[in-house]
């Protein structure tokens, strides 16, 4: 079957610059996709706009191609991003005076999708009938109307595909969905129809796999000692054929790994329900087959969608107030004694934890990115936060009680020479919404013509599917050991929001029917008490032998209104593997 090779080279922004260069130059690829837009990355690409209109987009995506735009060309490599950001007209801009500073401008043709960015229509859209109610709690827009910063709606494939199909060997977008620029190329080259479910669902499979970067290739994995080397590692590559079926490799000689369990990790990643909804269709992550194809290679197959969702959703950012965080170095003996002493001065100096909208102690290298683990260690780093409407609390009362906190509490205890007295920084909230399809309308901007792409079916009767049951047949011995979680099983955590994601994956088929029965909700409620202040849900992906856990209410409010060391719950699957569980003993590793 033909193949197209498409290469990831970054999850975010900010990821590794040279990512790029390594995958055009590390060996033969059709296509370069980058994802740089979370939620909070939109507002503070729209205040740039706001302040310098010719802003607006992600500006590293002009160094990384300045590094590879030539080997490209040359190769017949063809670029896609969601770095638009806010203003995809201006990249482009940037992108073919880029091409024209290294003389190739006849060979670089650049097409842009808008359509996404509805900030300035959103009052018009309330008129026409669309609340853009919060999906979570429901609480009208015009709630926090006045403090919108960004509205963005998640775009499809579709006018990515347009572009291509038109001869555009660059493609710039806005909120495109992540998963988006991995599934548009493999429409473009194999034809697929606009309603073949199975196959789009397969695309969106590989777009979230490779969309975080090396988290499939080794990266954040919980088995972090099998990974031959951390060393230039290799960034994800899918190689596509026209049936579906694909596999995930990574360039050879590259650091990092790829196996099964590196590519379970990711799928059940920033999860939700197994049905996963994206503009273009409905994908069952419950329907994925994995299989090692060789050494750093894993094929994918089976995989089974239905019609998209008749809504989009919108990614709706505001402004909701200030925070500041501060922090000292405590050292021992007795280091969270004083550390606790020290924060009981600092919080009665500041005015008292209740004249903060929200407020919060954490104890680094104790108890800041989840409960304490054990022993006391011998210095800990204090920090200090609080979230308020009113900046004045936070510059005035908050920030100037830190620093003398080093000369008026307990003895062993430093200010950070790189911080000293904390700066309040504005709060993004996130909102997101949904819309009718027939309101956001999509183009596709090739050679100064805009052409109007029409959004694909959507809405029916969903995909009737029935993951296979697990065939686990296997002989208790009676005998229990108590195991550290992590014996078992591996994991992945993420957010989305508010909610933390902890993905669980088993290590053996009989191990996925021991935690089916053992490791439930109530009891990942007990393991995060204190942490998670909404209920747990647990889902079943027994073709991944994976369990997926929703924390409601585990962030802190999520984004950056949170003041949570770990406002992202990076951290909380090795909590959860760390629990410690009496297992029989027939089902442990020899």
């Amino acid at each position: 079957m033909r193949k197209v090779v498409i290469a990831n080279c970054g999850g975010f922004w900010g990821d590794d610059p040279t990512a790029a260069r390594r995958q055009v130059l590390g060996g033969p690829i059709d296509y370069l996709v980058m994802d740089y837009l979370a939620e909070v990355t939109m507002a503070i690409l729209q205040k740039q706009k706001t302040k310098r209109p010719e802003l607006g987009y992600a500006g590293d995506f002009l160094t990384q191609l300045r590094d590879v735009l030539p080997a490209c060309v040359e190769r017949g490599v063809k670029v896609i991003s969601n770095a638009g950001g806010v203003n995809p007209l201006a990249c482009r801009n940037a992108v073919e005076a880029l091409a024209q500073e290294l003389g190739i401008a006849d060979n670089v043709k650049v097409g842009v999708v808008l359509g996404d960015d509805i900030f300035a229509g959103l009052d018009e859209l309330a008129a026409s009938g669309e609340p853009l109610a919060h999906m979570d709690e429901g609480q009208p827009l015009s709630d926090v109307r006045e403090h919108v910063l960004s509205a963005n709606v998640y775009l499809g494939a579709a006018p990515v595909v347009e572009a291509l199909a038109r001869g555009c060997n660059i493609v710039v977008s806005g909120r495109v969905s992540d998963t988006a620029v991995t599934l548009a190329p493999m429409i473009h080259e194999f034809g697929w129809a606009a309603d073949d479910w199975d196959r789009l669902a397969a695309g969106i499979v590989a777009g979230h796999i490779i969309e975080c970067g090396t988290q499939c290739t080794g990266g954040n994995f919980t088995d972090w000692r099998r990974v031959p080397s951390y060393i230039d590692m290799g960034y994800p590559l899918v190689e596509a054929h026209e049936d579906g079926t694909f596999v995930v490799t990574k360039h050879p000689g590259t650091g990092g790994l790829v196996d099964v369990h590196t590519v379970s990790e990711q799928l059940v990643y920033e999860m939700g329900a197994p049905e996963y909804l994206s503009p273009d269709c409905t994908a069952r992550f419950d329907s994925i087959q994995l299989a090692e194809d060789g050494p750093d290679r894993v094929a994918v197959s089976g995989v089974r969608g239905g019609p998209a969702p008749e809504k989009l959703k919108v990614s709706i950012s505001f402004a909701q107030g200030y925070r500041a965080f501060g922090r000292l170095m405590i050292s021992g003996p007795d280091a969270l004694e004083k550390a606790r002493v020290a924060a009981e001065a600092f919080w009665d100096s500041a005015g008292g934890r209740e004249l903060y909208e929200d407020t919060n102690t954490q104890l680094v290298g104790f108890d800041s990115c989840h409960p304490p683990l054990g022993a006391e260690p011998g210095e800990v780093l204090l920090q200090v936060a609080a979230r308020d409407k009113e900046r004045s609390k936070l510059a005035d009362r908050f920030a100037p009680q830190l620093v003398p906190k080093v000369l008026s509490t307990v003895p062993g205890i430093t200010y950070l020479a790189d911080q000293g007295r904390p700066r309040p920084s504005d709060v993004v909230g996130y909102w997101p919404a949904l819309i009718s399809r027939d309101k956001v309308p999509v183009e596709a901007v090739v050679d100064g013509e805009h052409i109007a792409v029409r959004s694909g079916p959507s809405g029916g009767t969903p995909l009737d599917f029935q993951p296979a049951a697990v065939d686990a047949s296997w002989q208790p011995s009676g005998e229990t050991r108590r195991v550290p979680l992590s014996t078992i099983c591996l994991a992945r955590s993420g957010d989305k929001g508010d909610t933390c994601n902890i993905g669980l994956i088993a290590r053996s088929p009989a191990i996925y029917t021991w935690v089916r029965a053992h490791l439930t909700e109530t009891l990942v409620k007990e393991r995060f008490a204190g942490v998670c202040r909404g209920a747990v849900e647990r889902f079943e992906v027994p073709n991944l032998l994976a369990f997926n856990f929703l924390l409601h209410g585990s962030l802190g409010g999520g984004g950056t209104l949170s003041l949570l060391l770990d406002a992202q719950g990076k951290t909380y699957s090795s909590y959860l593997l760390a629990a410690e569980m009496d297992v029989d003993v027939a089902l442990l590793p020899a």
